[in-house]
């Protein structure tokens, strides 16, 4: 038996365009995301379910609450978290044994601590990482929320078989020890991407943000990674677009990897 999945938007928030596209030019990406007064641009927490003889699994819980209204202005976050994502999933928070995180910046996991009953998965070198705050963002790895899971948290080193049907698979560039989440399902391999790859406008090579760690291996990792989904066939979850948050790998006229939406899960900003 395969895994049944539910995509869930857990929270809407806004970056910085230039961080969020790196070393690509705002005359380039401007082309097709218009930022607001600011020059931010609008995100999601897209997050998943997956369930399996009565297991249910969350993969990515968000950023949570807590925050200070100084902070949301500057994040420009919306009051929805996973605990209404779940809600209107009609989904009760406390039938979740697990929660997979792809690492530890707070967009993905600060959620966490509104599921206290759930055992925390994450790669050993994202925890070290994120404990010794090994980041050039001095406030994406929080406290709080580290001393929320410390004493739930199960550490994964390197690729690992989870449970039946699913998979962790190391992604070093965003961070060191960042992972994407396979999942077998009825209709093959579902992949949580993470922020290897956030959007469909991150599908170039060279569209790196400049929140990743190590911008010239998150290249490589990305390249090796399209080249396996698109050999592979495997249909993608983007953990922030908002727009075309299910996508499959295909080529273009010109043999380039392009993203092709799925449209039944496409949305409007």
């Amino acid at each position: 038996m395969t895994w049944k999945w539910t995509l869930l938007d857990a929270g809407r928030f806004k970056l910085d365009g230039g961080s969020m596209f790196g070393v690509v030019p705002k005359g380039l990406w401007s082309r097709f995301c218009t930022p607001d007064d600011k020059n931010c641009l609008p995100y999601c927490c897209n997050c998943l379910l997956i369930e399996k003889d009565g297991r249910r699994i969350l993969i990515e819980s968000g950023f949570g609450s807590g925050w200070s209204d100084k902070e949301k202005q500057m994040y420009g976050m919306n009051d929805a978290t996973i605990l209404t994502a779940l809600d209107e999933a009609n989904i009760d928070p406390d039938s979740i044994d697990t929660l997979i995180l792809s690492h530890l910046h707070f967009d993905h996991a600060a959620g966490a601590t509104l599921l206290p009953n759930a055992t925390v998965v994450v790669q050993n070198q994202e925890w070290e990482d994120a404990i010794a705050n090994r980041s050039t963002m001095s406030k994406t790895y929080l406290p709080r929320v580290l001393d929320s899971i410390k004493d739930r948290v199960k550490l994964a080193n390197g690729k690992t078989a989870f449970a039946e049907g699913i998979t962790l698979t190391p992604r070093i560039g965003h961070t060191w020890g960042i992972q994407s989440i396979e999942v077998e399902t009825e209709n093959g391999t579902l992949c949580f991407v993470s922020d290897l790859m956030p959007d469909h406008h991150h599908v170039g090579l060279a569209f790196s943000m400049g929140y990743d760690m190590l911008p010239w291996d998150n290249k490589v990792t990305k390249q090796a990674f399209l080249e396996e989904a698109y050999e592979n066939q495997w249909t993608l979850v983007l953990c922030h677009d908002i727009t075309h948050p299910i996508v499959t790998v295909v080529k273009n006229e010109k043999n380039q990897f392009a993203l092709e939406p799925v449209t039944e899960f496409s949305r409007t900003q």
